[in-house]
């Protein structure tokens, strides 16, 4: 058994080729070997596998396999072909095809998640892109490769890569508040539709209630064009993210105004959250790469 293991597959591949050609010399021209090289081969593989391989009858007659050899023979083929086939899936692998799985959540669903799906389809047209949206309590970056997130999720064995910042500003019913700028002071008490408290949403009203601001939450929603449906219909005003906003063409929309919050809220950051001291696949590693450059065109085109 020990001396089976021993076999390599070059020596696998000039077992075959002898079969082939019928002699050491022709199995030598076709593998680009001299004929000492084949012989020194076929050896090798004989005391690996404690016995002769072939008869060997002289002259120009081929030589014959011995039953060994048969036995040998038939599983070189399968260990050959299994060692082709390793080695054609690691050639797509290092080319990017395979499979990547991206976890993501509504803003980035709808503006860059589209984008960067599309030049990975454009590079990699064999790549299986499977997603994942999810809204609710913290996501678990080990299910996926890579994941987009707005906060810091709980654990050590994650690394983060910020894409953008991405500032809040007050939308309400059109003629609610003057043009320009809103003092936050003005929200105390005042009506507001908001996200469910997670995600980013926490750490938004932790910023509120530290300037004293206490606004009163009239209705909560996961969904970003329910929250804005109720703002159109004067339930309330809403802080929202700059992002949402202009996926959802608030800005020009006429039942409604967009206004900067003074003093301004620190900005919902956004990620690109990954397991750590994780090699990535080539596909992985692209698609972080790609996710930077979008990031960096909206953050141009903002």
């Amino acid at each position: 058994m020990v001396g089976v293991a021993h076999a390599e597959l070059r020596h696998l591949a000039t077992l075959t080729a002898v079969v082939v050609e019928g002699s050491f010399g022709r199995a030598a021209s076709r593998l680009g070997y001299t004929q000492s090289t084949v012989s020194q081969h076929v050896a090798a593989l004989e005391r690996a596998v404690g016995g002769r391989l072939f008869d060997r009858p002289g002259g120009p007659r081929r030589v014959r396999l011995t039953p060994l050899g048969e036995v040998t023979l038939a599983h070189a083929a399968e260990l050959l072909a299994k060692a082709d086939a390793m080695h054609t899936a690691i050639e797509r692998f290092k080319a990017g095809e395979g499979r990547i799985t991206i976890g993501t959540f509504q803003s980035v669903s709808t503006t860059l998640l589209p984008v960067l799906i599309r030049r990975l389809r454009d590079e990699f047209p064999g790549c299986d892109i499977r997603l994942s949206e999810d809204e609710v309590g913290f996501a678990d970056p080990s299910a996926v490769d890579l994941l987009f997130y707005d906060h810091r999720v709980p654990g050590d064995d994650v690394e983060y890569l910020k894409l953008l910042d991405d500032p809040y500003h007050l939308v309400a019913p059109r003629g609610r508040f003057p043009d320009g700028p809103v003092d936050l002071a003005r929200l105390d008490g005042a009506p507001m539709v908001a996200w469910p408290p997670d995600c980013a949403q926490p750490a938004l009203e932790e910023a509120l209630a530290a300037d004293g601001v206490h606004p009163e939450i009239v209705f909560r929603a996961a969904g970003n064009e329910v929250v804005l449906s109720m703002v159109r219909a004067g339930l309330g005003s809403a802080i929202l993210p700059r992002l949402v906003l202009h996926t959802a063409g608030a800005m020009a929309d006429e039942a409604l105004s967009v206004h900067a919050l003074r003093p301004p809220i620190a900005p919902r950051e956004i990620y690109l959250v990954r397991r750590a001291h994780r090699t990535p696949s080539p596909l992985a590693a692209r698609a972080a790469r790609l996710a930077q450059e979008i990031a960096g065109e909206l953050e141009s085109d903002r």
